[in-house]
């Protein structure tokens, strides 16, 4: 691909990011809003991490950013054009098949209270197993502001490292001005922060990379063991951003990690990445399985894996069932399945 069909794949991606952008900012509460426009700032600019980023840096910027949300958040997403053809923003495999060959990938898709991501980069490494494929991409030449490190969509995982890298600093970030003595820091103390940045960017990333591609395998096996579409009907039937939605999410995030995520970990018996897995675990997640975030306090004080050892299995067991008695409760009752949803995880806690 030259230099024009590049630079014209690169804008129209990134005008559908701006699109995405417009209309699910909202999402974000006005702390993370502002720090994840700031990050969008520093990677616009070519910013180091390291480079301390000032209101006045960002100021400018993010007020001509609303504004051309105001112009674009009515408008459609746009086809891609690729070797002279329109393809549909959302046909992923289409595209890829062509981007591979030019060393790009890229990926359209639906993360956390449906919101929409889009993202094109540079296809680092290409993997194919039995029943799935890995893509990781290093430069992003597009992307949203709200950059998930990875995602899985049917039988496609995608690793972006350079997002990942952007998400721990986010983390780290957050941790230094809290100051608190929490899973994030512990994570931390384990690579050179203060000396360099970038390189403990690069040592973490590459760890972290890892429990991303375990995350989403379990993701994959998870949608084998529940039907992925049956699972995609019941959360698109479900009222945008609704609390069903968020413990729906959850269940399934617990039930991926006992299946692939936890073990892994437990194999590999790294703490910096055990660690972080319980830092940015999220408050759902955390609300649904207490057990799980005293096992990991348990070992914290100890060193002792076997709580976890034996929660694995346990919880493996408890979200499969969960998940389907939700997807029963949807397909027998959809207008009426919210509260029934709702109520049912809420009796399925795992103390």
């Amino acid at each position: 691909m030259n230099k024009e069909a590049l630079s014209l794949l690169t804008k129209t991606v990134q005008h559908n990011c701006h699109i995405a952008d417009a209309r699910h900012a909202g999402d974000y509460t006005l702390c993370v809003y502002l720090l994840k426009m700031r990050e969008m700032y520093r990677w616009e600019q070519g910013q180091d991490f390291s480079k301390t980023l000032t209101t006045d840096d960002v100021g400018d910027w993010l007020t001509k950013r609303e504004e051309k949300w105001d112009d674009v958040e009515e408008r459609d997403y746009q086809p891609l054009v690729i070797n002279g053809k329109s393809y549909d923003a959302f046909d992923n495999d289409a595209i890829n098949i062509l981007l591979k060959e030019e060393k790009l990938v890229y990926n359209a898709g639906l993360g956390v209270r449906c919101r929409v991501h889009f993202f094109l980069g540079e296809l680092e490494e290409y993997h194919e197993h039995d029943d799935y494929r890995i893509l990781v991409s290093g430069k992003e030449y597009a992307r949203d502001m709200g950059a998930p490190p990875a995602m899985a969509q049917q039988q496609s995982i995608f690793i972006r490292m350079e997002s990942l890298r952007r998400m721990l600093w986010e983390k780290v970030e957050e941790w230094r001005m809290s100051g608190l003595d929490n899973p994030i820091g512990r994570a931390a103390a384990y690579y050179d922060f203060d000396g360099n940045v970038e390189s403990a960017l690069d040592q973490m990333a590459t760890l972290e990379a890892d429990v991303l591609i375990a995350h989403e395998i379990g993701e994959v096996q998870a949608g084998k063991l529940l039907g992925d579409e049956q699972w995609s009907a019941m959360l698109n039937g479900l009222p945008a951003r609704s609390h069903a939605e968020l413990m729906l999410r959850a269940v399934r995030d617990h039930l991926a990690d006992t299946l692939h995520t936890l073990p892994f970990l437990l194999q590999n018996k790294h703490p910096a990445c055990l660690h972080f897995y319980f830092g940015v675990m999220t408050s759902m997640g955390k609300k649904l399985s207490p057990a799980l975030y005293a096992a990991y306090k348990h070992w914290h004080n100890t060193h002792d894996l076997s709580q976890l050892q034996v929660l694995i299995e346990v919880h493996k067991t408890h979200w499969q069932q969960t998940a389907q008695q939700a997807i029963a409760i949807f397909q027998k009752d959809a207008e009426q399945a919210v509260q029934k949803i709702e109520d049912l995880i809420e009796t399925r806690i795992a103390r």
